[in-house]
């Protein structure tokens, strides 16, 4: 049965008088620090010299190295990109932590697929917001929060619920919801999304772009039709809002009954959908993916190197370019 916490399930106190050391201040690092601050949790920074230190020390933060904010802390939210976790764990976090610290994570990734294993005497929860960085400021700033998954992974204090509940409540993840999930399922989804969904998805639009281009239609008129114009992230959020079926309503009965009659002719991809998915999902479950990834990280890189110099030069990134520049959409504007 599906575990939900809110608001009214988490105590704040349980923070107090307690340290929190933050390991990384990206995107995420930046909004769960400013939002525990503005909740009243000490919080102090841990991070490299780098641009990121400067913008932790603007915002007036406490800002150390990783080593010494985690020895002087309760509890770490280890907020690093996956790829080099495994080094900052090893060498900046795990030395310094104490029995009963908590060790927090906003990736299932190290931990599902055994890249990092903690010490039994720590406890260790899953925070995994399912919202990007500026997102969990914005919506904690207008009081709105974001779904959240969470779980204690590791529970050598007995009080690593309740400690977990209390990061969430203090980033605004239970004015949201927070959905319970093991360290494996999260990253499991988390990938599936990037790696099953988004490219799937990305192949439909493609293969719909470069027919329409190719039977003589302006690629600016294409891509505004399909998605520049913002028509098409505007029927995504009212899905979000009143669900798939619910947002048909909101469009005309042509384009109802156009897509409701002309659907039924692409029922024949699923199949092959289907499998490629599949294939994907296994990937990913069994931790051949990560091995890909994490264990030859130096190819990895050189042909994710060579992919992206691929993609920069399609005809598809020089038609973006002129169509948001004609209509003066985004940063083109």
């Amino acid at each position: 049965m599906t575990t939900l916490y809110h608001d009214s399930d988490a105590d704040l106190s349980v923070l107090e008088g307690r340290t929190l050391a933050i390991v990384g201040y990206g995107n995420q690092g930046r909004a769960q620090a400013l939002n525990l601050r503005d909740s009243g949790v000490s919080v102090v920074i841990g991070n490299i010299r780098d641009a990121a230190h400067e913008e932790a020390e603007a915002d007036g933060f406490e800002v150390r190295p990783i080593a010494e904010a985690c020895a002087d802390a309760d509890a770490v939210m280890l907020l690093v990109p996956d790829e080099v976790m495994p080094q900052v764990y090893a060498e900046g976090v795990a030395p310094a932590l104490r029995p009963g610290d908590l060790i927090s994570f906003a990736s299932g990734y190290n931990l599902a697929f055994g890249l990092i294993e903690p010490d039994p005497s720590l406890d260790v929860v899953l925070v995994a917001p399912r919202m990007i960085g500026v997102g969990v400021r914005e919506t904690f700033v207008e009081g709105r929060g974001f779904p959240c998954f969470v779980g204690v992974h590791q529970d050598a204090t007995g009080e690593a619920l309740p400690r977990m509940l209390a990061l969430c409540k203090g980033i605004g993840a239970t004015r949201g919801g927070c959905i319970e999930m093991s360290m494996h399922d999260e990253a499991t989804l988390d990938l599936f999304t990037e790696q099953g969904f988004g490219p799937a998805f990305g192949r439909v639009l493609m293969t719909a772009v470069e027919l329409l281009v190719g039977a003589g239609y302006p690629p600016e008129a294409v891509l505004v039709e399909l998605y520049l114009s913002g028509e098409f992230a505007y029927s995504l959020e009212k899905m979000r809002e009143v669900g798939m079926m619910k947002q048909m309503d909101f469009h005309s009965q042509t384009s109802q009954y156009g897509s409701i009659t002309r659907g039924a002719r692409f029922l024949a991809v699923d199949a092959p959908i289907r499998e490629k998915m599949t294939e994907v999902l296994e990937e990913i479950r069994s931790g051949k993916f990560a091995e890909e990834w994490s264990g030859q990280q130096e190819q990895a890189r050189e042909l994710f190197e060579r992919i992206r110099a691929a993609r920069d030069a399609m005809p598809m990134t020089e038609w973006e370019r002129r169509a948001r520049e004609a209509f003066g959409i985004g940063d083109a504007g």
